[in-house]
C-alpha cells in the first residue's frame, strides 16, 4: 500500500488545501473529512469516495473500522502520525481522513410534505446544527441559499454528516422560489423576532410548508418576508429579544412537525 511522509507531496498539499479553503472546495468539486464516523457517513451517502487516508497507528487501534472503510474507498494511502497531525483540523486527530467527492444530487420540495430554508445563514456551526437537528426530527429537506460552504469542516463536524444525508436544494434567488412555491399550493412563513407577527404555536402545520429562518445578525430579508405568505414568531418571557439562528430554527421544525 501506498504510504506519504511528506508535506510537499501534491495529494498531502490537494488534501490540506480542501480543508481550508471554500474556493478550492468548488473548483474542485471534492471536499476533506476527518474522523472514522465522518468517513463511514460518506459511505452510506450519494459522495463519492474517492482518497482514505490513515496511519499505521489507527489502522491497528481501529482495525475493524478501518477494514471496512479501506473496502469503499477508491484509492487508499497510509500517512505518518506527522501528516495526520499535519492535516488535522482537531486537537486530537484519530489518524483517518478521506476526500470524497461533492453530492451530485438534488431535490425540488414536493406537496404534503415540510421543508427548512434558510436565508444567509454564515456561521458554519448553526448550519451544521440546524441541519443536525432537521435530520434528527424529520424535517423532508432543507432549501439554502446564500449560506456558508456545506462542505466547510465545522458544518460537517456540527451536522454529524447529516449534511452529506439530508436533501438539499441549493438555491439563488429564495424570493423568487418561494413565490413559485406558493403557487404550487405551499405555506411559506418567515420566522421573525416581532410581536405583531403570528404566535408559531398557533399556527396549523398540515403539510406543504417551508419554513424562513434568516440570517444571524439581519434575520429574514424583507424581499422573502414579503414574498412569505405569513409570518411567525417565538413568543419569549425573558428579557432577550431574539434567539440564535440554531436554536430558533430547532423550535420552529418542532412546532411544524408537532
Amino acid at each position: 500500500m501506498e504510504k506519504i511522509t511528506s508535506k510537499s507531496n501534491n495529494l498531502i498539499k490537494h488534501t490540506k488545501k480542501l480543508f481550508t479553503s471554500h474556493k478550492y472546495r468548488a473548483e474542485n468539486s471534492q471536499f476533506a473529512l476527518e474522523g472514522a464516523r465522518l468517513c463511514f457517513d460518506a459511505l452510506n451517502s450519494e459522495c463519492g469516495n474517492d482518497i482514505l487516508f490513515v496511519t499505521e497507528s489507527a489502522a491497528q487501534k481501529y482495525s475493524d473500522k478501518c477494514s471496512q472503510l479501506v473496502s469503499g474507498f477508491d484509492k487508499v494511502i497510509y500517512i505518518s502520525d506527522e501528516l495526520a497531525a499535519y492535516l488535522s483540523e482537531t486537537k486530537n486527530p484519530q489518524g483517518v481522513f478521506a476526500v470524497c467527492s461533492q453530492r451530485t444530487g438534488s431535490f425540488y420540495p414536493e406537496k404534503g410534505k415540510k421543508y427548512i430554508a434558510l436565508d444567509k445563514i454564515q456561521d458554519p456551526a448553526n448550519l451544521g446544527a440546524i441541519i443536525r437537528t432537521a435530520e434528527a426530527l424529520g424535517v423532508d429537506g432543507a432549501v439554502f441559499s446564500g449560506c456558508c460552504d456545506l462542505y466547510n469542516p465545522k458544518v460537517l463536524r456540527s451536522s454529524m454528516g447529516g449534511a452529506l444525508r439530508l436533501p438539499i436544494m441549493l438555491c439563488e434567488d429564495l424570493e423568487n422560489e418561494i413565490l413559485k412555491l406558493n403557487s404550487l399550493g405551499f405555506n411559506s412563513y418567515a420566522a421573525v423576532p416581532d410581536s405583531s407577527a403570528a404566535d408559531i404555536k398557533d399556527i396549523s402545520f398540515n403539510g406543504s410548508d417551508i419554513c424562513v429562518i434568516g440570517n444571524e445578525g439581519n434575520g429574514v430579508s424583507n424581499e422573502v418576508k414579503e414574498a412569505c405568505s405569513g409570518l411567525v414568531t417565538i413568543n419569549m418571557l425573558g428579557r432577550a429579544e431574539s434567539l440564535n439562528a440554531s436554536v430558533a430554527a430547532a423550535i420552529v421544525m418542532w412546532e411544524m412537525l408537532g
